[in-house]
């Protein structure tokens, strides 16, 4: 067994590890069963020996997937000790009016009501979620005098969501007093700043329906998104379009090849392109899909950099096992992350498949229908069952939107982009070229609204 091979199995069964832990199954009963894994691939491996057609290689593929499979018992520890230094680093006052200071960490959700998640500072300690009046707004980094009473989350499956992200409380529209700002990450606090400073370039230059979807589709903001876009989206099956992914990764990393290409060494692109990848995470707010992706991205650049062959298979495996090693939460927890690795997984091995049952030629096709057609398909077959099991709804329908919208999202994107950095040089420059941004917008948000209108 070569090298890889060996990586990708003692991954797997790490994530196996790793995910039966999550349901809280008595540890004893995880390392039967690994043990029994591992006596099933021996009994396997004598069986193929005494036989006729047995190979060296097939035997020892099996002996040293037994060991492997002992792997299981090293991801349930992990995921045990995580969540147990998590529980011990946890002091928060539940139930009873306090007053407490406390630093807004992450990039702050604004809205009808404004979303911080905050890390109360000593003599208590953790990480809380904050629901409190729009105005006065907060930003990342203010230091904040919170009154009120801090509950724990209801219900379960919601305080699993939040305790993935180290969050045990809330607390709903506390008196709040403003302290200080810029408290915290200088180089996060910037880079939210930017963030910001785009999305009113866009608000500037388009109809407010228009500039929230492209705030969406480039930077996943959702702030000013009205109730009828979120139910036109959610009807149409299109709501993935807000949510960060690999096409976001894509178009940097392509943007910043083709621009630096022509006057760069390799090596210079290549060490730019990680940084401002890095960049964009931390500037989104590092969401999973977009870590996926930019951690596959570095993986996949690296490996053409080095001149080395890269598998998807691993480089899949090695990206969930990064984030997982990151935070083991994510992966029993995190829908985002569930759904970002089945679309991923369907692209790479449901693709071929479909391809072959509708006899479909190479190429894209004409403005990449048939890549399109295929990514999408892939995707939404592969998300299915997550979709049932947490939604249990379903459109037919919303494989024809996607298709439809697809076409047009990637060059959308780009001059979104290019659009929020005009706005930087020039006002007025900005708004012509907003017309011309303006067309693919009218074009998709018509889709999603037609398609919303349709039921089966």
């Amino acid at each position: 067994m070569r090298l890889h091979e060996i990586a990708f199995y003692a991954i797997t069964f790490f994530l196996i590890g790793v995910f039966a832990a999550s349901f809280n199954l008595n540890f004893a009963i995880i390392v039967l069963s690994a043990f029994l894994t591992a006596i099933i691939f021996l009994f396997f491996h004598f069986l193929k020996f005494y036989s006729f057609q047995h190979s060296q290689e097939c035997e020892n593929k099996l002996i040293i997937t037994s060991f492997l499979s002992l792997f299981i018992i090293i991801g349930a520890f992990y995921y045990n000790s995580y969540d147990a230094r998590q529980i011990q680093s946890v002091d928060i006052p539940f139930s009873e009016k306090t007053t407490f200071n406390g630093m807004v960490v992450d990039y702050p959700q604004r809205g009808n009501a404004q979303k911080l998640i905050v890390s109360i500072q000593p003599p208590y300690s953790g990480k809380i979620l904050v629901i409190t009046k729009p105005y006065p707004s907060y930003n990342y980094g203010d230091l904040i005098q919170f009154e009120g009473a801090i509950k724990r989350p209801e219900p379960k499956n919601y305080a699993d969501y939040l305790a993935k992200d180290n969050i045990f409380g809330i607390i709903n529209f506390p008196k709040t007093e403003f302290l200080a700002e810029n408290q915290a990450s200088y180089l996060k606090s910037h880079l939210f700043k930017l963030r910001e400073n785009i999305i009113v370039n866009f608000q500037k230059t388009l109809p407010p329906e228009k500039a929230a979807f492209l705030s969406g589709i480039t930077l996943g903001e959702r702030a000013e998104f009205s109730k009828e876009l979120k139910d036109k989206m959610s009807a149409s099956g299109t709501t993935h379009l807000v949510a960060l992914s690999g096409q976001n990764i894509t178009i940097i990393v392509i943007a910043i090849s083709s621009f630096f290409g022509f006057f760069s060494r390799r090596k210079s692109v290549f060490w730019l392109t990680l940084l401002i990848i890095t960049f964009f995470v931390l500037m989104t707010g590092a969401e999973a899909s977009v870590v996926r992706a930019a951690i596959m991205g570095g993986i996949i650049l690296l490996a053409k950099q080095i001149s080395r062959i890269h598998s998807m298979r691993n480089v899949i495996a090695v990206a969930a096992f990064i984030m997982v090693l990151y935070n083991p939460q994510v992966l029993r927890f995190d829908f985002g992350f569930q759904l970002s690795f089945a679309a991923l997984i369907g692209i790479v091995y449901f693709s071929p498949t479909i391809k072959k049952i509708f006899k479909m030629k190479e190429g894209e096709g004409f403005l990449g229908w048939r890549e399109n057609f295929l990514t999408t398909t892939s995707a939404q077959l592969a998300v299915l069952p997550l979709i049932l099991i947490n939604f249990s709804n379903f459109s037919p329908l919303s494989l024809l939107a996607n298709i439809l919208i697809l076409e047009a999202i990637p060059l959308t994107m780009i001059f979104g982009f290019a659009l929020g950095a005009i706005g930087f040089i020039s006002l007025p420059m900005a708004i012509i070229f907003s017309w011309f941004v303006n067309l693919f917008l009218i074009y998709e948000l018509a889709i999603i609204d037609i398609f919303s209108k349709i039921s089966l």
